[in-house]
């Protein structure tokens, strides 16, 4: 592994750091959370013409930047320092790759270039609050969460030769609210022969019902769907056994995606706690100059940096393709970095951090929400040891020794 940052990926993360510092600053970030969308259109298309960010994975054949997931992980890095809301990773994290995996060449032909534009945005729909399954982050994507022909989620049923109609309702879905285009898991089958399937559904679709919901972490807005009797497209063909798996392998990437988003709201949330503590005053000095102050701040610098290596090492594992196991590490590792530089970060702010008005709590709601969201810590650890067998080599170790 090469360490060091390639020319390419230093001039995307100076381009877009200079992006962000001019358009989403906390004034704007929060004006842009009581939008309706919830994020500003006017940032998103930025990214997009400026910086070609929606299709920066994509192959240049659909029009994308022709990068890989290692450069999109050194992007995210960047919004994450600035908690930048946009549909940038339901967009271009969940949904692309899928429709890139199991899609039609007419489906993909039709689709990838408008994404990779930036004119079409796109949310993934899973039953309940699977999506850390659904990804195979914190458990197997074959069990309970894909339906097995009970009752609940979304169920699917043909209608003619080629239609399809959906029914049900799906909650927690990341810009489901606002999103020109949804990409649903629903159920198809029976009990018998129940499969999971994904399916196309138009935003403005009829008998769709799209809510937004209040959520912790204001900066990712979620939503809830009904389904009432809703035209589909089936994504691809048939077969819910490439389904899972393009779910299983597409969690390697979102993982590493994600540590390297965490490892940049960390970094920042250390960075405005170090600038603070140098200013603020007690008993005639900075409060920085304590000692105690000292080791605290240095303890969180040595957990970010760690987290920060684990990061940048899964991004390039899967933007090589070899970042099976890589990801969920890292993204326990960033979770919990940006958990302890969020917590310190409001105690050192004192009374003021502890205002609901402070930036300090973005960074904690951030924090709280991805562990809810694709966690919690433990279970991303336990997952990856368990993928890893590392639990049967220590039990077969042990009959051997007796």
């Amino acid at each position: 592994m090469d360490a060091s940052f390639t020319d390419e990926q230093d001039e995307i993360r100076r381009t877009l750091r200079e992006l962000l510092t001019k358009r989403c600053g906390p004034e704007r970030l929060r004006a842009a959370l009581d939008t309706p969308a919830g994020h500003d259109p006017v940032l998103w298309t930025a990214l997009a013409d400026q910086l070609g960010l929606p299709g920066l994975a994509l192959p240049e054949s659909y029009d994308g930047v022709g990068c890989t997931v290692t450069e999109l992980a050194l992007a995210c890095e960047e919004t994450g320092r600035f908690l930048a809301p946009s549909p940038l990773l339901a967009t271009a994290v969940l949904v692309a790759p899928l429709v890139l995996a199991l899609g039609t060449e007419t489906q993909r032909a039709r689709l990838l270039p408008r994404i990779a534009a930036g004119s079409l945005t796109a949310a993934l729909a899973v039953p309940g609050t699977a999506l850390a399954t659904t990804l195979t982050l914190t458990g197997d994507n074959s069990g309970e969460w894909a339906g097995g022909g009970r009752a609940g989620g979304v169920q699917a049923r043909r209608v003619g030769e080629s239609g399809w109609r959906l029914y049900g309702q799906v909650g927690q879905v990341l810009d489901g609210h606002s999103a020109e285009l949804l990409l649903v898991a629903a159920h198809v089958g029976g009990f018998a022969r129940s499969r999971t399937l994904l399916f196309l559904v138009a935003g403005d679709a009829d008998g769709l019902v799209r809510v937004r919901q209040t959520a912790l972490d204001a900066t990712r807005p979620q939503a809830r769907l009904e389904l009432r009797d809703v035209d589909a497209e089936l994504l691809g063909v048939d077969s819910g056994a490439d389904v899972l798996r393009a779910l299983a392998g597409l969690g390697d990437s979102v993982a590493a995606v994600l540590a390297a988003e965490a490892v940049g709201a960390a970094d920042r949330a250390l960075e405005r706690t170090v600038e603070h503590v140098k200013q603020r005053e007690q008993f005639g000095r900075a409060i920085g100059s304590f000692q105690a102050v000292k080791h605290r701040l240095a303890d969180v610098y040595v957990q970010v940096q760690a987290a920060k290596s684990a990061a940048y090492y899964a991004a390039w594992a899967t933007g090589n393709g070899d970042g099976e196991r890589v990801g969920g590490l890292a993204l326990a590792q960033a979770l919990e970095a940006l958990r302890t530089a969020a917590s310190e970060g409001i105690q050192l702010h004192g009374g003021i951090g502890f205002t609901w008005e402070h930036d300090a709590h973005l960074y904690f709601k951030r924090a709280a929400g991805d562990e809810l969201l694709f966690g919690p810590v433990h279970r991303l650890r336990a997952h990856a040891a368990e993928r890893a067998r590392l639990f049967e080599s220590q039990s077969e170790s042990r009959e051997v020794t007796v």
